[in-house]
């Protein structure tokens, strides 16, 4: 098992990318990652530990693209061909490598994976998906940013997605998948999310359950699938992302006020640090950019050694699984039944 790391995405690699790739051959004795960037550099930061060199490969290139890139994200990836990131991906699609990770500039990674590993036959749009903390567990949202636009069929071809997706990850065998929405009540919402309900409902093949609330899908933990276009996904990922780090930030303000609040936190301190984790983004790894014929992992851009370790973990089990190919079938099966619009 080969995984294809961009050394030089992220806001500290190569120092967390680096980490990350020790880590995770530490982790696992079945895999072999191959650190794509300026050599010079990645060796710099090899060097800070101690590991089997047989399994870290580098291929040197000296172009990256950066995160907050003067060009738009598409025109980066074409012009900048050797750029860490396009050639990690290219990796994926000559068979050199299982799954690529990158914590780079996530537009610049979606373009490269769709241009490069290209869409699964039957797929509409790609999606980006995420794991979600919820008060019983975990559970997957998509789209959380790739198509800010979308058509009902979109959101229809998510929710199988999503499925195939909270299988292998979460392991659960049938998901219940639903649909993000300012109420439960069908017939909310604006056109897009009614028309997609009726498209969703009519299919057999997703365990759908309807309509669900943005709080109450993490409060209630009904569903295990929650889809919505990525306009609307990204919002709600970002605005949790900042609700949870303003409350521990409180917190701690509100601690060091006080000495028996600061004794009390003393006491507490193994139950914070679970609720830290449960909410911690490096503790799930990356987003899968789903619909690809190939394995893309997106880490998140201010991702440290653990988060990277983690992603590689997830490329790891969706590339020793049949996901691919599972999506495969799934599309393929709505094609025979009704046919795509």
């Amino acid at each position: 098992m080969k995984i294809a790391l961009d050394a030089m995405g992220g806001d500290f690699a190569p120092s967390s990318t680096v980490q990350g790739a020790v880590e995770a051959i530490k982790e696992n004795s079945d895999i072999k990652i191959i650190l794509v960037g300026n050599e010079e550099k990645i060796n710099e930061e090899l060097r800070k530990y101690s590991y089997d060199k047989e399994k870290i490969e580098i291929i040197h290139t000296d172009e990256e693209i950066l995160m907050k890139e003067s060009m738009p994200p598409a025109l980066a990836v074409r012009k900048k061909k050797k750029a860490s990131m396009n050639i990690a991906v290219q990796l994926v699609k000559d068979g050199k490598a299982n799954a690529v990770v990158s914590a780079g500039n996530t537009g610049a990674l979606m373009t490269a994976s769709q241009l490069t590993l290209k869409r699964i036959k039957g797929v509409l749009r790609p999606a980006i998906t995420t794991i979600f903390p919820k008060k019983n567990g975990k559970m997957v949202m998509m789209d959380v940013g790739a198509n800010a636009d979308c058509k009902p069929e979109y959101l229809e071809q998510f929710c199988i997605m999503g499925m195939e997706y909270a299988k292998i990850l979460l392991e659960i065998k049938n998901p219940k998948v639903a649909l993000l929405n300012i109420g439960e009540e069908e017939g909310k919402g604006n056109e897009l999310v009614k028309q997609s309900y009726e498209l969703i409902k009519s299919n057999s093949n997703i365990n759908f359950i309807g309509n669900i609330e943005s709080r109450e899908m993490l409060t209630e933990g009904k569903a295990d699938v929650v889809v919505a276009d990525g306009f609307t996904g990204n919002i709600v990922l970002k605005t949790a992302e900042g609700v949870a780090k303003t409350i521990f930030d409180i917190l701690k303000e509100e601690i060091e006020t006080n000495f028996l609040y600061k004794l009390a936190a003393l006491i507490l301190k193994p139950v914070f640090k679970t609720v830290k984790n449960s909410l911690d983004s490096s503790e799930y790894g990356g987003a899968l950019f789903l619909g690809l014929n190939g394995i893309s992992i997106k880490a998140h851009g201010n991702s440290n050694g653990k988060a990277i370790k983690n992603a590689l973990n997830v490329a790891k089990k969706f590339a020793e699984s049949n996901f691919i190919e599972n999506i495969k079938e799934s599309i393929d099966k709505k094609e025979r039944v009704g046919g795509l619009k």
